[in-house]
């Protein structure tokens, strides 16, 4: 591993979205704030999802992780979009970088961004409602886990991808829908059969129960079993961007 060309590209990544600090970090803290404020004002007395956790605590740990990984994936897939059609790819491919030293550099940010959201999320949230902390460990393991497979989504999205409006299609068809769906406003086990099964083969399901686990100790499936699922789906993502990020896939067109 060349260290100091990875650390170079790393801090490349992070001097590139904390330039725009309003917009990569506190846009979607303030957004994540009002889902809570709006959710949790009409729902608060309303619902009650875990036995002794009130709907605005439940919803806390679901939109912080929502933020988290969502940030993760649109810092990964940003800046790759950004340097193909600016065509300062170039710049990243002729150092003497490996695949594997790109993909940690440009990972590493994306969790770095996706942690600092989420600190910003739960900062303002633990003003606005209680929420325990049942098992840091745990937290802490999902948001890196979570945010670590995001980035390696958003990765590949960004190879992929030709133009920006790919980059949105991708987001606006597949990750928004399979972030809403996957039980960060609701419990799966209030929903029709029917959508409770299809539910549990939504790998976001996993990154959010697991996580609130941390929180309040319960969860919709057994965190260990979110835990090996997150595992599989971290190691299938990552490898399929290790691979295409060696075979210059898309990249050494640009």
């Amino acid at each position: 591993m060349n260290w100091f060309a990875c650390y170079t590209l790393f801090r490349k990544e992070i001097t590139r979205f904390t330039k725009v600090w309003l917009q990569t970090v506190m846009a979607p803290v303030l957004t994540s704030l009002l889902y809570l404020l709006v959710f949790g004002h009409v729902l608060q007395d309303r619902v009650e999802v875990f036995p002794g956790v009130n709907y605005v605590s439940f919803l806390i740990p679901g939109l912080l992780m929502m933020a988290v990984i969502q940030n993760a994936f649109a810092n990964s897939s940003s800046s790759m979009i950004q340097s193909k059609v600016m065509g300062s790819i170039v710049f990243i491919l002729l150092p003497p970088l490996s695949e594997l030293e790109m993909f940690v550099a440009y990972i590493g940010a994306a969790i770095t961004r996706g942690i600092v959201v989420g600190i910003g999320v739960f900062i303002l949230a633990f003003f606005y409602a209680d929420v325990p902390v049942h098992n840091g460990f745990i937290v802490i393991g999902f948001a890196v886990l979570g945010s670590f497979t995001m980035g390696s989504l958003g990765l590949i999205a960004g190879m992929w991808a030709e133009k920006f409006d790919q980059i949105a299609a991708f987001q606006n068809f597949l990750i928004m829908p399979l972030t809403f769906l996957s039980g960060v406003f609701y419990s799966i086990k209030s929903l029709p059969p029917m959508w409770y099964e299809l539910s549990k083969w939504n790998p976001f399901f996993y990154m959010i129960d697991g996580f609130r686990y941390g929180f309040f100790g319960q969860s919709d499936k057994p965190v260990l079993i979110s835990f090996l699922i997150m595992i599989t789906f971290a190691l299938v993502i990552s490898s399929v961007c290790i691979t295409l990020l060696k075979s210059g896939y898309k990249l050494r067109d640009n």
